[in-house]
């Protein structure tokens, strides 16, 4: 049999809730119609923000959100999306379906959805194609409570006091979509932007965050921690989840093969070796790991649903992704010293959505299920752990893990065994803490499984019963295709 074995008096980091957060850019229907439908829809909402979603995300408690992009945020200008709806300047959206851009939702919207679900506010400044003085005075105009210009025009625009605004990114993908620079120019306007970052208040103190690499270009990594590492707080890192090795033929979200799916949880797994090799990297440079590295874009990326606009990168979503999302969660939980936040692409509508929405309609995928599962773990201390475990299949693991311990005393352990087709015992043994109950909950199904507005309930998560007290601790046995959340007490 597997065994786990979890040290309880050994923690090895703090697992921030921001490990959990969410990321939504103008690309699709994210915004409109996923999070926005206007003040005069028929769909409920509250100040024009649809309350299914926010419940949703209230739900599983959402920590952070991330906007306006993404590719979006380096063509974005923010004073396009503030004063009277009427009167803001329209853009076509040129990265994502040539759409045409009404700016109805900007940042005063945007701040009300953060208000409404609770979270943090995650905003992501323009380098691409913005200047300094556009990105400093967008600080001013959020953060500031003095008597300026800024300030003023928000209070005009009506908002009398300045928002926190915890998390700052000085542009996105400036390796690309964001100016196409080298890591050498980069660095160097990151230096002198960042500048202008103000933090007006000492108690609400902002976040900086700087373009790091794609996936696994650690050349990048090198020079941004060499040339700029002293004047960030976070690095940013990129890293989707392929089935297949052609961007222009990415596999099928659903129908696909047990070979695509196995495929594709082995590319998840991944993101160990990217964060271990992008830690190392810094860790020369900040032993004491005070920049944070940010993975505010991560998960599946598959070929767009038939008969949808191919710029607006709509997937559905199934139990192949669920377990994406549970592998790469406790990742960052078992890497939770270095990660500070991550971000998965993206919260509605678009890639691997924890929330699909088509008009009043709204249907929680798997993925949203999984989030559900891992909310245990949030601000709780990670736990020494370790699986004995039996060689897997297929090139998997036979069971992954992460453990913590809650404030309260109690152990949250996620379980996942990524098998397609074999059911997984293990035992789990406690060590340094003595342990009477473990109630838990799980998430499985067949690897296809997905929910749709016809069928919204066919994947959920539900009391787990396949756990027994056992000497020295339990037994478990996990399905095929399972994540599975324990709290021992």
């Amino acid at each position: 049999m597997n065994k786990l074995i979890i040290n309880a008096d050994v923690t090895r980091g703090h697992i921030r809730k921001t490990l959990q957060g969410h990321f939504a850019e103008h690309l699709g229907r994210c915004i409109y119609g996923g999070v926005y439908v206007g003040e005069n829809s028929d769909i409920p909402n509250v100040n024009g923000i649809r309350t299914d979603v926010v419940e949703a995300l209230k739900a599983i408690k959402a920590p952070v959100i991330r906007w306006p992009g993404g590719c979006f945020a380096d063509e974005y200008h923010w004073q396009d999306g503030i004063g009277p709806k009427a009167e803001r300047k329209r853009m076509v959206n040129t990265h994502w379906g040539g759409v045409t851009e009404d700016n109805s939702f900007g940042t005063h919207e945007f701040m009300e959805l953060c208000r409404q679900v609770g979270c943090d506010p995650y905003v992501n400044g323009n380098v691409g194609s913005g200047t300094v003085r556009e990105m400093s005075e967008w600080v001013e105009y959020m953060t500031f409570d003095g008597v300026s210009p800024m300030a003023d025009l928000r209070r005009a625009n009506g908002h009398e006091a300045a928002w926190r605004v915890p998390y700052f990114a000085v542009g996105n993908e400036n390796w690309g979509c964001g100016g196409n620079m080298t890591a050498e120019y980069y660095a160097n306007e990151y230096r002198r932007y960042q500048t202008y970052v103000r933090r007006y208040s000492p108690d609400a103190p902002i976040y900086k965050i700087a373009c790091g690499p794609s996936d696994f270009n650690y050349e990048w990594t090198e020079t941004l921690m060499k040339n700029a590492g002293r004047y960030m707080d976070g690095l940013s890192v990129h890293y989707y989840t392929l089935c297949s090795n052609d961007w222009q033929h990415k596999g099928h979200a659903l129908g696909f093969s047990r070979e695509d799916y196995c495929v594709t949880l082995k590319k998840a797994l991944r993101m160990d070796e990217l964060l271990t090799r992008h830690t190392a990297i810094m860790d020369r440079y900040d032993p004491e790991k005070r920049v944070g590295l940010v993975v505010d874009e991560w998960g599946t990326w598959y070929d767009v649903e038939e008969g949808t606009n191919p710029g607006f990168l709509y997937q559905q979503n199934s139990m192949r992704d669920a377990m994406v999302a549970a592998l790469t969660l406790n990742i960052f939980n078992k890497h939770c010293e270095r990660v500070h936040m991550a971000n998965i692409a993206q919260m509605v509508n678009v890639l691997q959505s924890p929330i699909l929405t088509e008009g009043p309609g709204l249907v929680l995928t798997p993925t949203y299920y999984a989030f559900k599962l891992f909310s245990a773990h949030q601000e709780n201390e990670l736990l020494d752990s370790a699986l004995l475990a039996e060689a897997g299949a297929d090139g998997l693991p036979a069971l992954q893990e992460s453990a913590s311990l809650a404030p309260d005393g109690a152990i949250h352990v996620t379980l996942v065994n990524p098998s397609p087709d074999e059911l997984r015992e293990v035992a789990i043994v406690l060590r340094g803490k003595e342990a009477t109950a473990a109630a838990g909950e799980i998430l499985t199904g067949k690897m296809d499984d997905h929910n749709t507005f016809d069928a919204p309930d066919t994947v959920a998560d539900r009391p787990f019963d396949g756990v027994a007290k056992a000497e020295g601790g339990f037994t478990a046995a996990l399905p095929p295709c399972s994540l599975v959340h324990l709290a021992i007490r």
